[in-house]
């Protein structure tokens, strides 16, 4: 067997069921299978415009600009918006690309409602793990810099870390899984900040609702299928 066969080999292993899954609803309902992905892109696109516009600008950051020194109550209100409002120092594209990829793979796979419960806890765990971090100070665990309380934390790059953590816990995609994890550790190391910490908190919240299933004698997040391969009905 060649190493070209080989390759082949694991690479089905490791997509084949993903693919499965996502090319027949995909293949038989095109864009009605992903309307929460959709409505996402969208509603960030819409929002990158507004905040970008002198008279769109201050309702964009009242309703969806979260930092760690905000009232908690008021971040929290802030959080839903916020993981759909772009970061103003980021290319919009690249977020919107992400979006559609990664809301729509999970869309299909997991279904819109856990697809939306993994958007928003990691989000919502990015926002919580800043107020910590800041709070316990940059020299201890984890800790972070005041200075970081001003920081605008905006951005779905948390939740689609987290939904590609999840499809890859979900599918078995083991290496990719892996591989999706490493980066988010090797993009703290290179450059340790807000934005990146708060990607490793995002990978511990996933890790957390992929374990939950399992603990609880459940299946996992696909549902409880008895087979990898298969593509999965439509979810709400």
């Amino acid at each position: 067997m060649t190493f070209g066969q080989d390759l082949g080999r694991a690479a089905r292993r490791e997509w084949g069921p993903l693919w499965s899954a996502v090319r027949a609803p995909l293949a038989a309902r095109g864009p009605r299978a992903v309307p929460l992905t959709l409505a996402s892109v969208v509603l960030t696109a819409l929002l990158q415009v507004a905040q970008n516009r002198p008279r769109g600008y201050g309702p964009v950051q009242t309703l969806g600009a979260v930092r760690a020194d905000d009232p908690l109550w008021a971040a929290l209100l802030r959080t839903p918006l916020s993981l759909f409002v772009p970061a103003l120092d980021l290319p919009v594209w690249g977020a919107l690309a992400q979006m559609l990829v990664v809301f729509g793979v999970a869309e299909v796979c997991l279904g819109r409602r856990r697809t939306l419960l993994i958007a928003y806890t990691a989000t919502l765990a990015g926002t919580l793990y800043a107020r910590i971090g800041i709070a316990a100070g940059p020299d201890a665990f984890l800790g972070l810099p005041g200075s970081d309380a001003r920081v605008v934390d905006t951005g779905p790059s948390a939740a689609v870390v987290a939904l590609a953590v999840c499809v890859c816990c979900a599918y078995r995609a083991r290496i990719t899984g892996a591989v999706v994890i490493a980066a988010m550790v090797a993009e703290t190391v290179v450059k340790d900040n807000l934005a990146g910490r708060e990607h490793l908190a995002a990978v511990a919240a996933a890790l957390a609702l992929c374990a939950a299933p399992v603990l609880r004698g459940g299946q996992g997040l696909e549902g409880g299928r008895g087979t990898r391969s298969g593509a999965p009905p439509i979810r709400s």
